[in-house]
């Protein structure tokens, strides 16, 4: 499967520490306060070196227009919000999606769509066998779409990482 084109005048890039302001400006207007995550978390995020976190920017400029936080995990653990990501051990190696967050202006444009076969087509390389998130806010049919499906959370631990997401939420994997 390749990679759709990012439409124009947009690029990707790999996010880093400099970008949390924009990127915690962009999670207030895409989630409001339900699922702001702090400034400190982010930072850390961003400089773990098992992220993979990309961004998309207007060409020639530096400010974030959406981004697809995302890291190499464990298949089966899930981050709480406004957890450190915990890099992967022993195991089935995982892409982890953690937060996309696309600005309105871009609504529509496949944007996110890009970002997520982005980072699919990388775990792909490094030979991952499976991605995974957590669903929120009634995105179960568009990441079916992208095809990830359900998956029963059995670990007591894991179960109260999802439970920080809110009603709702639901672990969902996909095989790349």
């Amino acid at each position: 499967m390749s990679v759709s084109a990012l439409p124009s005048p947009w690029v990707l890039r790999p996010l880093n520490a400099h970008d949390v302001d924009s990127l915690l400006h962009i999670q207030t207007i895409c989630y409001g306060n339900a699922f702001l995550e702090s400034r400190e978390v982010f930072s850390q995020r961003l400089t773990a070196p098992h992220h993979c976190s990309v961004g998309v920017v207007r060409a020639g400029e530096h400010t974030l227009q959406a981004y697809l936080a995302a890291y190499w995990s464990t298949l089966g653990k899930i981050t709480p919000l406004d957890g450190p990501f915990t890099p992967a051990t022993a195991g089935d190696p995982v892409l982890y999606l953690h937060d996309m967050s696309v600005l309105p202006e871009l609504s529509g444009q496949g944007v996110a769509r890009y970002l997520v076969q982005h980072l699919m087509h990388q775990a792909r390389q490094r030979g991952l066998r499976h991605a995974a998130l957590v669903s929120v806010q009634g995105s179960q049919i568009y990441w079916e779409r992208q095809g990830f499906s359900v998956c029963p959370v059995l670990d007591a631990q894991q179960s109260m990482h999802l439970e920080t997401y809110g009603d709702g939420a639901l672990y969902m994997t996909a095989a790349l």
